[in-house]
């Protein structure tokens, strides 16, 4: 575990998001960079199917940077072969 600076806007931003989604403010940010990466590795993918691999990784274990790009590609509906 690291400590990670961040501007004050983006933890007002943290702030209230966190609140408003019933989540402490540090689950909130890393929600948020959950989402990032995986919309930077599939890019193609809308924030609902994004939503849906994020519960898929969970579920198999977490979000293992080099396990996902060990991966085929992810599809909406699971993983192409």
């Amino acid at each position: 575990m690291g400590i990670v600076k961040i501007s004050d806007l983006m933890h007002e931003n943290l702030r209230i998001a966190s609140t408003a989604l019933s989540r402490s403010i540090n689950a909130q940010a890393e929600h948020w960079m959950k989402i990032g990466m995986l919309a930077e590795l599939y890019p193609n993918l809308s924030h609902h199917e994004l939503t849906r691999l994020l519960m898929r990784v969970e579920r198999d274990g977490g979000a293992d940077l080099a396990q996902l790009l060990e991966q085929p590609t992810f599809t909406p509906q699971g993983i192409a072969q």
